[in-house]
């Protein structure tokens, strides 16, 4: 019986997720068409797979895939649920955004993305190691960055289906912020912080990083900006 689960451990997996993958990617893409050609203000989540690397130098393909669909299912369904929206995958890392403009409410953004990034950290660690314990896969951790700007939107085509993407600070911050991001943590950017209610706000340190890891500065000063981590 042993045997027959190592066999058949992708097509087990296959069936306790759905193929919801490129209806979240079709919703996030039908949000940003209606705002192609403009800037507007989001809140960028980086979610990163930690180790992923080094999985895929030492675990068989059929199980590295496994591991990559596993994760980005997870991490979609919780951006759906907090009514954000999925922009893409790449590699080992799912970028999603919330709009912090069709409310007028950058609070209720802020504090939701937050959120949004503690729950995916708890989808993992609660429900897929659970799972993947039972049929001998490696444990995953995953580390968060977010962070919020306005950003422009782009289509690269002329026709309606053509992808569409988000180029921005605030895009490259989140990216830089997560790699500084320890296992199973969020960590966020000052725009974000200071949107925070302060219950949430206490949640968070001042991240220490040394000036020749981190150049980005606040936005209009000469100062650096400011990253804050989920306290221990």
């Amino acid at each position: 019986m042993a045997y027959w689960y190592k066999m058949h451990t992708t097509l087990i997996f296959d069936n306790l997720w759905p193929k919801i993958i490129h209806p979240s990617i079709r919703r996030g893409q039908s949000f940003l068409l209606d705002h192609t050609s403009t800037r507007i203000p989001l809140i960028i989540i980086y979610a990163d797979l930690v180790g992923s690397t080094n999985m895929s130098m030492t675990i068989p393909v059929d199980n590295l895939v496994t591991i990559i669909r596993a994760f980005t299912h997870q991490i979609s369904h919780v951006v759906d649920n907090y009514g954000g929206y999925v922009l893409k995958y790449v590699g080992d890392a799912v970028i999603s955004f919330f709009p912090s403009h069709v409310n007028k409410n950058k609070y209720s953004a802020s504090n939701m993305s937050v959120e949004c990034g503690k729950s995916m950290i708890k989808a993992i660690k609660d429900e897929i190691n659970i799972i993947f314990k039972r049929y001998g896969y490696p444990e995953l951790f995953t580390k968060i960055g977010i962070d919020a700007g306005e950003n422009a939107i782009v289509q690269y085509g002329y026709e309606e289906v053509a992808p569409i993407d988000i180029l921005g600070y605030s895009m490259n911050i989140a990216a830089k912020i997560t790699s500084l991001t320890g296992a199973n943590k969020v960590s966020i950017g000052d725009n974000v912080y200071k949107s925070l209610g302060s219950e949430l706000q206490r949640e968070f340190h001042e991240l220490p990083i040394s000036d020749y890891r981190w150049k980005y500065i606040s936005y209009g000063i000469d100062k650096s900006y400011e990253v804050y981590t989920l306290n221990p």
